[in-house]
C-alpha cells in the first residue's frame, strides 16, 4: 500500500470538526474556553474543528461534556442512511465558510417573505447566476 504525500483532511474528520464548531458557537463558547475545559491549546481545538487533526474517542467525550451535549449529538451527521451522508458532509463543510453560521443565524430570524427575497437576491449575485443545479441537495432539505 502506498501512502499519499498530499495529506488532506478526511471528509469525516472535517464533518466531525464542523459539528463541534457549530455546537460550540451555538452555545456561545470560545475556542479558548473549550480548550481549557479539555486540557488542550486553543490551536488544537482549531485543528480539530478544521479536520486537520483527528479527534480521539476519549477527547470526543471530553469535548461533548464541555459542550453540554452527548457524543451521539456530534456524531449524528456521520451516522445517516447511505444516500444522505454526502449531503450532510457537504452541508457541514459549507458551514466552515467564514460568516456562514452568522448568516444562518440572521436568516433564521427573518420572516418567510424576507427569506425568499434574500435567496432570490443572492442567486442573482452568485457567479453561476443561480443555476438551478446549484445547491439542489441542500434545497431538498430546506425547511421554511
Amino acid at each position: 500500500m502506498t501512502e499519499s504525500t498530499t495529506k488532506s483532511p478526511d471528509p469525516m474528520d472535517i464533518a466531525l470538526g464542523a459539528a463541534v464548531r457549530i455546537r460550540r458557537r451555538t452555545i456561545g463558547m470560545s475556542q479558548e474556553a473549550l480548550a481549557e475545559q479539555c486540557g488542550v491549546s486553543f490551536q488544537q481545538i482549531q485543528k480539530y474543528e478544521n479536520g486537520a487533526n483527528r479527534i480521539s474517542f476519549s477527547r470526543l467525550v471530553q469535548i461533548a461534556r464541555a459542550l453540554r451535549c452527548r457524543v451521539t449529538d456530534l456524531l449524528d451527521v456521520l451516522d445517516t442512511p447511505d444516500e444522505e451522508p454526502s449531503v450532510d458532509l457537504d452541508l457541514l463543510s459549507r458551514m466552515r465558510t467564514p460568516g456562514a453560521l452568522e448568516l444562518l443565524t440572521v436568516y433564521e430570524q427573518l420572516p418567510q417573505e424576507a427569506r425568499t427575497a434574500l435567496v432570490s437576491f443572492l442567486r442573482i449575485l452568485s457567479p453561476t447566476g443561480g443555476s438551478p443545479n446549484q445547491g439542489t441537495s441542500v434545497r431538498k432539505r430546506e425547511v421554511a
